[in-house]
């Protein structure tokens, strides 16, 4: 499971919002100038083939609230539901592949997609959610309890920490964007879907929008959401977001 945002928000607000730097008026014209080149793609930009990557998270986990990293766990009767709204909403898109991690949660909700394609799903392990280490099996509170010092660690240093017993950030990139980007060429011009974890689909997203990662948490992934990403050969559109 990966950690709630809103948690963080209310407890620990300051590490979003309190270390923001004042940018120069040169500083802002720059981005500013950066932005525009940006928005006015050249027709060949716009008319390249894209890749479509159907992005989702799994369903409702029977333990949720806890963080559960890479334990397998089951998902609930809602997340079951989920996973059923999510299968109505693509049964009529071009699929040509169905993927997952190798945990329980995804397997489940990709043959639950997949079934109206008739597509068998694929797992992966590189797709697994954080190794939470000593974290997982607890709740936030535990954490700070048992932990003190380890979330706002992380929280200062988002991409790098490394949870005691668990992964970094970055060590999760190293081993999934890889993945992603190998069945993304294998499957270049053609729809696919991916059933992934919160944390997994957060560092997805990032990388496609070149966010920094000590923004990740700001972006909400929802039990059961679904995401729209396109990829050419030099850019990635965000056509939806946890939706």
């Amino acid at each position: 499971m990966s950690p709630d945002p809103s948690l963080f928000r209310r407890r620990l607000g300051f590490f979003f919002f309190g270390t923001e730097k004042v940018e120069s008026s040169e500083t802002q014209k720059a981005k500013t100038k950066t932005r525009k080149s940006a928005l006015f793609l050249s027709e060949d930009k716009l008319t390249e083939e894209k890749t479509r990557l159907y992005l989702t998270r799994h369903g409702e986990v029977v333990n949720h609230g806890v963080y559960n990293g890479q334990r397998d766990v089951d998902i609930t009767p809602l997340g079951v539901r989920q996973m059923e709204r999510l299968r109505g909403l693509l049964q009529d898109k071009p699929l040509r592949a169905v993927y997952s991690s190798d945990l329980l949660r995804t397997r489940k909700g990709a043959q639950i997609i997949g079934a109206p394609h008739g597509l068998k799903p694929e797992s992966f392990a590189e797709f697994r959610e954080v190794n939470f280490g000593r974290w997982q099996g607890l709740t936030y509170q535990q954490v700070m309890e048992q932990y003190p010092a380890d979330i706002p660690e992380w929280m200062n240093h988002l991409e790098t920490f490394q949870i005691p017993g668990g992964e970094s950030l970055e060590d999760v990139r190293n081993r999934a964007m890889p993945k992603l980007r190998e069945l993304l060429e294998f499957h270049r011009g053609q729809e696919i879907l991916l059933v992934c974890h919160g944390a997994l689909n957060r560092l997805v997203i990032a990388e496609a929008l070149h966010l920094p990662y000590a923004h990740l948490l700001r972006i909400e992934q929802e039990y059961g959401c679904l995401n729209i990403i396109d990829y050419t050969s030099s850019w990635a559109f965000i056509k939806l977001l946890n939706g």
